[in-house]
């Protein structure tokens, strides 16, 4: 009979191995691990070496692999900014550059010209018809309007770049959701020369 006192010291030296192993990393040499209970009976426990975590080698790419075209990508360019008109009829259009290869847009590569209020009719559009939210667009600047600036306003080329800027991230974001993708008022907006605002409203499918 092993007297209490006994199984006491042995815990604690057995605690005190198992301490040393793990402090040293010796457990790792071992082709087994000695489990005991509380009557002293050994357990042995086969150690999975081979699932240690090793560092995976990266795979080889080839020139060709890295300049690839990518499996689907969507790129939409705001760019060449043109003002128009004169006096009060003046106006600043954009150019829209779409290009992709998802199966969704029927045309995809394509260039259009577009103004800041279409921009705002593409955004109405999407509140009406679609489930997502719809993100803001850059604000219209009504202090650049007023008359007897000291500037040219909303055709300063600073407030044009800014502004820019601005519809090329509105558009991206709206052009990158799925559920917007299937609406027809973007696909008219990216793709029509004149964009039909009597359009009927509905989904596209693949």
């Amino acid at each position: 009979v092993v007297s209490t006192q006994s199984t006491f010291f042995f815990k604690q030296w057995y605690q005190r191995r198992v301490l040393f192993f793990l402090s040293s990393g010796i457990n790792a040499e071992y082709g087994s691990t000695l489990l005991y209970t509380n009557k002293f009976e050994c357990v042995g426990r086969e150690m999975a070496d081979d699932r240690i975590t090793q560092r995976l080698t990266p795979k080889d790419q080839t020139l060709a692999e890295a300049y690839d075209i990518p499996a689907n990508f969507l790129e939409i360019d705001i760019l060449n900014p043109e003002t128009h008109g004169i006096g009060n009829k003046r106006y600043t259009d954009y150019e829209v550059r779409l290009k992709t290869n998802l199966p969704i847009f029927r045309i995809q590569e394509c260039t259009v010209r577009r103004r800041y209020s279409d921009f705002e009719w593409l955004r109405g559009e999407l509140e009406k018809e679609s489930k997502i939210i719809v993100p803001a667009l850059p604000g219209k600047a009504l202090k650049r309007m007023l008359p007897f600036r000291g500037d040219d306003g909303i055709f300063e080329e600073e407030f044009i770049e800014e502004r820019r800027q601005g519809i090329e991230s509105f558009i991206n974001k709206i052009a990158g959701h799925p559920l917007a993708q299937n609406e027809k008022c973007l696909h008219i907006f990216l793709t029509e020369a004149i964009i039909d605002k009597n359009y009927v409203p509905g989904k596209l499918r693949n």
